[in-house]
């Protein structure tokens, strides 16, 4: 089976991992849901109707209200790949939130996560 390129995969059946591997670290999919928002620029409704229309990644990241200017200080490495070096702007903003999201369930303080 060929593999899917990250850009038309489904935010929607991604998202309930994102929430399951937060909350086996006793984090809630509200927190979740703030990193996403923070990175993004969705609210609360806009990131709900981006699950409900199940709209691929590159999709998602391109009706994105305001990629937050911050996301720039994310560093760190995903996958053995640092995010700071990737050069694909889709697949770096995907693994942004990869790498927000091991930041949430490995316990970091929600201001550190946030870049405040």
């Amino acid at each position: 089976m060929a593999r899917q390129p990250i850009g038309a995969m489904k935010f929607a059946r991604v998202y309930p991992l994102y929430v399951q591997k937060a909350e086996r670290k006793t984090r809630t999919k509200a927190e979740v849901d703030q990193v996403i928002c923070w990175l993004t620029g969705y609210d609360q409704a806009g990131l709900e109707s981006q699950i409900e229309n199940g709209n691929d990644f590159e999709t998602f990241f391109a009706q994105a209200p305001a990629y937050n200017p911050n996301s720039s200080l994310i560093t760190g490495v995903v996958c053995g790949i640092r995010v700071e070096e990737i050069e694909d702007p889709l697949m770096q903003k995907v693994r942004y939130l990869d790498k927000l999201i091991d930041e949430l369930a490995k316990g970091r303080a929600m201001e550190r996560i946030l870049r405040q």
